[in-house]
């Protein structure tokens, strides 16, 4: 229950131990100095909730800390083995208080009221072991000399029943909070005064920056708790943050853009969340998961006669569709083109997909998942509530819904299906054009995070001077990381292979790519080298990327750390067709730079960079074999890698050194 406390303030495993080393004196004092600085810290704090409690165990440290500061004064106390013992339990039980009361300080009031029972459980058991303690404290014969006052509070503190409890008054609003998860999860939208009186009145949650530390923290509990039991469950938790977003929303007016950005903009690009959405899509899939063609998680991975493993849908367009009869990643020739199922990784794919939340189409109904996991009714009516008010802002004119329309979109997948059934698409295509920088970037964020799922591509895709919109924010928008997620957009929705054409012919698209990935940030240029490589698996624009700078881009950056890797193994797809290959052969830097990649790349670099060279000398013609052949040092590179390379690499050096 504590996980996201430790998280926040995390004391060193010692304090929770005995303090072995200390004896007599100085193991006083040190109770002493603890009992002291709970009293101290937390006699004015104030409790949101478990207010009695609280307090009551404070009162419990104050008596321990008149009895502690009695020792001290005392000259004839005789520190006896049961007088040491009670002591170092007496120095656990006052840091389990210190760590129960801050939490209790420091927690979200929604928390404090959904954990009831667990801390009301914690604070009795805290309370039988100070009586327990103290009642046996009373009885060593070395506190014979205790004052008459100071025994007489000790004996009174033990028969003082402890009638101050908060488990009823709190378990009432706990089943108050969750009879609104049961209106919603029965379809039904609670009262707005009911909802009003609740949070507002009987919470105190009074203005919309405490709504949204509250549903910070409970978001907080979820990731804390990934992958461990928890009371409530996860998707109830996210259910309360649903219903808490909805009530928030409902309450309050959407804060103004101006007066928001400022602060929170510039904390969020501090803490790296400006690119969150497009971080969590393409650097947290694990490698082995996705198709080498399309980029993409693999829904049906299939094995060809290389070994190689590839999205069913990918490798038999690439044969069937394009004409295609080599291996994308060896360029060996297909002995046969029969699939076998790779059942082992499908069935890695779907757990990775289940345990992170994330919709995946298997081809097996019966290994189909839920396109939306952790999910409740409750979530989902609570999230279509919030979206009808946040699209209606939208129509209003305001700006700053689109920016709460991106959050929830990133956050909540099953909320991306309801933005665009509300018919928020239109809104944030003219907010596209806005000459609010600010704006023009959450909606072009809201957009792409709405094309990360699959049934609405072909709704923006279809949406009136949608695409226009978008290829206009990346030739020309306000600011560099809005033309950067637009290039990731156009990514996402080049995955569909009817897209791919369209897309490459919108004016400007290929050049303006090119120059986000000679201008862009490190994250932009990657986004850039996704988008470029998609466009170039239609066999038709494989042209139009050659005349318009695209695989001269992608050769130029080779010189850039952050994505030469990346930009080999694309390179090593574009070399299958000897139009790629040509064009390759012709940049003045091909080789030196996938020369660069072998020399200081990383293991898997170094394989993809002498595979692409393989691959220019085989569907490069004699002027490139020639090229790549005549490079000073590239032999001595290839027999390294024949001694240090993975497998994979050692096979290409052999062949690689044939040629030379």
């Amino acid at each position: 229950m504590f996980a996201s406390s430790r998280r926040r303030q995390s004391p060193s495993l010692e304090v929770f131990l005995s303090p072995v080393y200390l004896s007599g004196v100085p193991l006083l004092e040190t109770l002493s100095s603890i009992s002291s600085e709970i009293v101290s810290c937390f006699r004015d704090a104030r409790f949101s909730f478990q207010r009695r409690n609280s307090r009551s165990l404070i009162r419990k440290v104050q008596v321990v800390t008149v009895l502690l500061q009695h020792l001290e004064e005392s000259t004839s106390l005789d520190s006896t083995a049961t007088l040491l013992l009670c002591f170092k339990e007496l120095h656990l039980l006052l840091h389990n208080s210190k760590f129960l009361l801050r939490y209790c300080a420091h927690s979200s009031k929604l928390w404090l009221l959904l954990q009831t029972p667990s801390l009301s459980s914690f604070f009795h058991d805290l309370s039988k072991d100070y009586s327990t303690l103290l009642d046996v404290l009373l009885h060593v014969d070395s506190l014979g000399c205790l004052r008459d006052d100071v025994r007489e509070q000790l004996e009174l503190f033990l028969h003082k029943q402890n009638s101050s409890s908060d488990s009823n008054e709190e378990t009432l609003l706990r089943n108050r909070l969750y009879s609104f998860l049961d209106e919603f999860e029965n379809g039904r939208v609670p009262n707005t005064e009911e909802l009003s009186f609740f949070f507002v009145e009987k919470l105190g949650i009074k203005d919309q920056k405490s709504f949204r530390d509250e549903i910070e923290f409970l978001e907080e509990q979820i990731k804390s708790y990934y992958g461990c039991d928890l009371e409530p469950t996860r998707s109830v938790i996210n259910g309360f943050v649903d219903i808490t977003r909805y009530v928030m929303f409902l309450l309050f007016k959407i804060e103004d853009e101006s007066a928001w950005s400022i602060q929170e903009i510039k904390k969020q690009r501090k803490n790296g969340l400006i690119f969150e959405e497009i971080e969590n899509t393409f650097t947290t899939l694990p490698k082995d998961f996705t198709c080498s063609i399309s980029l993409n998680i693999m829904n049906d991975p299939v094995i060809v006669s290389t070994g190689q493993t590839y999205d069913r849908s990918s490798i038999a367009r690439w044969i069937h569709q394009e004409g295609r009869s080599t291996c994308p990643k060896t360029g060996q020739k297909l002995v046969d083109l029969c699939f076998v199922p790779n059942l082992a990784l499908r069935h890695l794919i779907t757990v990775w997909c289940q345990v992170n939340g994330l919709s995946h189409d298997s081809s097996s109904p019966k290994e189909s998942l839920p396109k939306v996991l952790f999910q409740t009714r409750a979530s989902i009516e609570a999230n279509k509530a919030t979206v009808s008010i946040l699209v209606q802002n939208l129509a209003d004119g305001s700006e700053s819904a689109a920016r709460e329309i991106r959050v929830l979109s990133r956050i909540a997948m099953e909320a991306r299906r309801l933005i665009v059934e509300a018919g928020a698409i239109p809104y944030l295509r003219c907010l596209l054009k806005s000459k609010n920088a600010a704006a023009q970037e959450n909606a072009v964020a809201a957009i792409f995070n709405l094309s990360i799922d699959e049934d609405n591509k072909s709704l923006i895709m279809e949406e009136h001077d949608c695409l226009e919109a978008i290829m206009r924010v990346l030739i020309s928008g306000l600011t560099m990381i809005a033309k950067e997620i637009a290039a990731a957009t156009l990514y996402t929705l080049s995955s569909v292979h009817d897209y791919k054409k369209t897309i490459a012919n919108a004016d400007g698209c290929i050049e303006s790519l090119a120059l986000v990935l000679q201008n862009g940030t490190a994250r932009g240029k990657k986004d850039a080298v996704y988008a470029l490589h998609s466009l170039w698996l239609h066999p038709d624009n494989c042209s139009l990327m050659v005349n318009s700078g695209g695989v001269s881009a992608l050769v130029g950056a080779l010189a850039e750390e952050a994505v030469a890797e990346k930009v080999a193994a694309v390179l090593g797809v574009v070399a299958t067709q000897s139009l790629g290959a040509e064009s390759i052969g012709r940049e003045e830097t091909a080789v030196t730079g996938l020369m660069e990649v072998m020399r200081r790349g990383t293991p898997r670099g170094k394989e993809k960079a002498i595979a692409t060279l393989l691959q220019l000398c085989t569907m490069g013609g004699a002027v490139v074999t020639e090229k790549v052949v005549k490079t000073p040092s590239l032999a001595v590179l290839t027999r390294k890698l024949l001694l240090t390379g993975t497998d994979r690499a050692k096979r290409k050096a052999v062949s690689l050194s044939r040629v030379l």
